[in-house]
């Protein structure tokens, strides 16, 4: 019996064939739509007007960099 793969499997099956660079294009247009469904909610503005605060006492946040760049 032929075992059918899930979508997800599939993309991961075709992701492996790309090179650094077009996963590096991939990884960014993730990080896009993610960020483009993120809610307001008031937690996440919270977040947003701590991390100014932060900025403005001098205090840098954390900042996450692709690997290789």
């Amino acid at each position: 019996m032929m075992a059918v793969m899930s979508r997800v499997e599939q993309m991961e099956s075709e992701l492996r064939k790309l090179s650094q660079a077009e996963l590096r294009q991939i990884r960014e247009w993730l990080d896009d739509v993610i960020e483009d469904e993120l809610e307001f909610t008031p937690e996440f503005e919270s977040s947003i007007g701590q991390a100014e605060n932060d900025m403005a006492a001098g205090r840098t946040a954390r900042v996450r960099e692709p690997e290789g760049s």
